[in-house]
């Protein structure tokens, strides 16, 4: 894709899943990539793997001192940042009564708070620059109602909107997007879903099946490249057509 050749790119949740997937990505088209994630055997077997990484930060992006201080880092690496694809989170499953203040604030503040945390950082880099990219990662979760994630539901609805509001006050600079990705099928997938609720799930997609990580990573790549210069400040959904029906189609 046009104009991802040498730019510096930065990943966050870049260990697994859809983060790896769009760390290979970035690195097909020829950016520099650099990784932040939480998970130390993770990144680990990232500089195993993809030695041309331009760097590994083990950082928890809910923890706003560890994100200042690995920007800080990065800033020895990278002479500034292009692209920030903005991806690390969590989520876990269980019902709205049954969800403790702890549970509640530990994924609000990895998948807003860090959201937040990190686009800050990389903002106000690229506001000094000749501008940039940022992609967070939301979910179609933010824009319709989900059984049994309330406040997975909240992080990314949160997200959407921050997203908006940073695109009007970003631009013309700055393009800001949010990918809002309907069912992935990725380890953390894997490890909440039996086999037989993942095919329940596949039953109500009208193309039959999840994403994988690799189509959610090509869009990333296509609306940071200048194939997409005139793409800011909404939500991009890739969900098979998941919630185009409506409760009719469920």
């Amino acid at each position: 894709m046009r104009g991802l050749v040498e730019k510096n790119v930065l990943i966050t949740g870049g260990g697994s899943g859809i983060g790896k997937a769009t760390v290979i990505k970035f690195l097909e088209e020829g950016s520099r990539v650099a990784i932040i994630d939480r998970d130390i055997e993770a990144c680990r077997q990232m500089m195993l793997e993809l030695p041309n990484l331009a760097g590994t930060f083990i950082a928890d992006v809910s923890n706003v001192e560890a994100v200042k201080d690995t920007f800080k880092k990065l800033d020895g690496i990278y002479k500034n940042i292009d692209i920030l694809i903005n991806n690390a989170g969590i989520s876990l499953r269980h019902p709205f009564l049954d969800i403790t203040p702890q549970e509640w604030m530990k994924v609000i503040e990895t998948n807003l708070n860090g959201v937040f945390y990190v686009a800050q950082q990389a903002a106000r880099r690229m506001w000094g620059q000749d501008g940039g990219v940022i992609i967070n990662m939301g979910s179609t979760n933010g824009i319709m109602g989900y059984p049994y994630y309330a406040d997975y539901n909240a992080s990314k609805a949160g997200v959407i909107e921050l997203t908006r509001t940073m695109a009007l006050e970003l631009a013309p600079r700055i393009r800001v997007m949010v990918v809002c990705p309907g069912y992935v099928l990725t380890p953390m997938q894997k490890a909440e879903y039996t086999p037989e609720m993942l095919e329940e799930v596949n039953q109500k997609i009208p193309l039959g099946r999840h994403a994988s990580p690799e189509e959610i990573a090509a869009l990333m790549a296509f609306l940071a490249s200048d194939e997409a210069p005139y793409m800011t400040g909404h939500p991009i959904v890739i969900d098979g057509g998941e919630i185009s029906g409506g409760l009719a189609s469920r």
